[in-house]
């Protein structure tokens, strides 16, 4: 995978993985390892859980109480070298959800994102406009200053450049409950702009949207969601609360929310119809 596209968040939990794998595999259980080692169990286990970062000295140790070989020990010092790097997230940590930069750096490194919509337009394909109205119809609620509004448009509009026109771009499928094309933020003219964006983002090869029609069947009463695969790491889950998300990574959890989310998609129109469908709406948009 080419370095750039490379995630400190995902080396650091591929890290974490790791480290926990050659324990396991050592028959070491985390108690008798820090043990060993004359270190708390709390501090294995932040490690292992991707709370702590190890050092380089750290990783020594515990690579040579689990007898790793050398080729080992370099594969987990290059993790540590990638998860010191700095994610382009971080220049919005200030006015970003802690949970919402995770999900960034997770986002970077996926090849595969599937993401069910019943509220809004999803963050990758919102205009500006548009993502401006969704900042400030929540700021009351979510005590967003001015300034922050600003920095979360910025940042929306930077994710969009860095996942949607990177290099080698994920694969990318949207759902969205037709709701979504009708419910206004803003004036008709930000809707409006909004739907023909919706339609143009939807010829990218890699991006395919479909409309969950108000006449289908809604087979999975979930909110929003979106499932991230990766080359070499576990799928994970995110979802999306009001003052806070959280991630799943239950493998039979995950896989259940991929169910759901091919069910839902089956009860979709498809690509030609949900355009057709946008078109419409972009048209009564049009006042």
């Amino acid at each position: 995978m080419p370095s750039q596209q490379g995630s400190p968040t995902v080396r650091r939990l591929r890290l974490a993985q790791e480290l926990r794998l050659l324990r396991e595999r050592s028959k070491y259980t985390g108690g008798k390892a820090a043990g060993e080692l004359g270190w708390s169990a709390s501090k294995v286990s932040r490690i292992e859980a991707a709370k702590t970062m190890p050092s380089a000295d750290d990783i020594k140790a515990l690579a040579k109480l689990y007898r790793a070989d050398e080729a080992k020990l370099d594969e987990l010092i290059g993790l540590l070298r990638d998860a010191d790097q700095r994610g382009w997230w971080e220049d919005y940590e200030e006015t970003l959800p802690e949970e919402y930069t995770r999900f960034l750096g997770l986002e970077a490194e996926a090849i595969f994102l599937r993401n069910w919509e019943p509220q809004l337009v999803p963050g990758l394909l919102q205009t500006e406009g548009y993502a401006r109205e969704v900042i400030l119809a929540t700021r009351g609620i979510a005590r967003i200053t001015q300034s922050g509004v600003r920095s979360r448009v910025e940042a929306r509009m930077d994710r969009q450049q860095r996942v949607l026109h990177r290099p080698d771009p994920p694969k990318l499928r949207f759902v969205l409950d037709e709701s979504v094309l009708t419910r206004k933020f803003g004036e008709p003219s930000v809707m409006r702009a909004q739907m023909e964006h919706l339609l143009e983002m939807s010829l990218l090869p890699h991006v395919s949207v479909r409309v969950l029609s108000m006449e289908s069947l809604h087979p999975v009463n979930t909110g929003t969601f979106v499932h991230l695969k990766f080359s070499d790491f576990d799928d994970v889950v995110y979802l999306e609360q009001l003052y806070t998300a959280d991630f799943v990574e239950d493998l039979e959890r995950v896989a259940g929310y991929e169910t759901a989310f091919d069910h839902t998609a089956s009860e979709a129109l498809d690509e030609d119809e949900s355009r057709v469908l946008i078109q419409r709406k972009a048209m009564l948009w049009r006042g």
